[in-house]
């Protein structure tokens, strides 16, 4: 039972995190690149999709990095 918890509270962790820097990106990442990219690049869809995609890995591999390798 404390494995299981040990697993929410950093799942949970790495959420508030991501919350945090997904509202730092909308608010000064985002308006930022859409000033220096192209005109066809600049929708607001597409670097969405980017960041999030930015987010994952950096979530998955600290994810990856925190739980380490499993050994039988």
């Amino acid at each position: 039972m404390g494995e299981r918890l040990k697993v929410f509270g950093i799942v949970t962790l790495l959420g508030f995190m991501a919350g945090i820097i997904a509202d730092l990106t909308a608010t000064h990442v985002i308006p930022w690149l859409m000033t220096i990219l192209p005109a066809f690049l600049s929708a607001r869809y597409l670097l969405s999709g980017l960041a999030g995609a930015f987010l994952t890995l950096v979530l998955v591999s600290v994810w990856a990095y925190i739980t380490g390798p499993s050994e039988p």
